[in-house]
């Protein structure tokens, strides 16, 4: 077959294990959903979901759907233009132990697998980053966008905030360019054994990691809030 009917043949495939594998995983894992719901709304109250726009295949915007690890109001702006965070929380040691055991455990991630359902996302893929960076990427890290993101990819098992931006996205540039069934099944399997170590998806202490600033962002003003920054920051020490 040629190169175009390969790459549509592998597509159609993926598309179909995509909704097969998530639609058999939201029965399966059900239960254990609804424990994860009640242990949230006990220890943490409502919202029980996490909620978010991220930009998918083609930089098309869909809505994140994860269970909530962190409290609504301990949220905020980093306020640190050198070593901007973007929104986040607080840090591993201030979050509740029930939290973090969803975080090691993955099990905050499962309600995406609707989205996968849904044809927002895949099973594996780069993963869904914020609608605010699209303007920040290269036309050669926009490229990452040429496939559907994932609930787990190949930057995420070679390891995720322990990585720069530069490093990530090589990742994910190479996955669009290799990507296989084969290459899905390796990726999967890794994520697996990242679970069952209890290490997640996550690795590290840092959450998203630092935010990316890519190209186009005024040193004078937050990456975040757009708000301008008395002195501006330097980019070269944000960085490091």
């Amino acid at each position: 077959m040629s190169p175009t009917r390969d790459r549509l043949a592998f597509e159609r495939a993926k598309r179909i294990l995509d909704v097969l594998l998530a639609a058999l995983a939201l029965v399966v894992l059900a239960p254990v959903m609804l424990v994860v719901a009640i242990g949230i709304r006990v220890s943490m109250g409502s919202p029980i979901f996490f909620k978010q726009e991220r930009v998918g295949r083609h930089g098309r915007r869909f809505t994140i759907l994860k269970f909530r690890t962190l409290s609504m109001a301990d949220a905020f702006c980093c306020g640190e233009p050198r070593a901007c965070r973007g929104l986040h929380g607080p840090s591993d040691e201030l979050v509740s132990r029930f939290a973090r055991f969803l975080r090691r455990s993955g099990l905050d991630e499962v309600p995406q697998l609707v989205a996968v359902v849904r044809g927002e996302m895949s099973l594996i893929g780069p993963r869904p980053l914020l609608v605010r960076y699209l303007p920040r990427y290269t036309q050669e890290q926009a490229r990452r966008h040429e496939v559907l993101p994932g609930i787990t990819g190949l930057a995420q098992v070679n390891g995720r905030t322990n990585l720069s931006w530069d490093q990530r996205f090589a990742l994910d540039i190479y996955y669009v360019d290799h990507r296989s069934l084969t290459l899905d099944a390796k990726i999967a399997w890794r994520s697996i054994a990242a679970v069952w170590q209890g290490q997640g998806f996550s690795q590290g202490r840092a959450g998203t990691g630092l935010e990316f600033l890519g190209q186009g962002i005024r040193s004078d003003f937050c990456p975040v809030t757009l708000g301008p920054v008395p002195g501006g920051f330097d980019r070269d020490a944000q960085a490091e």
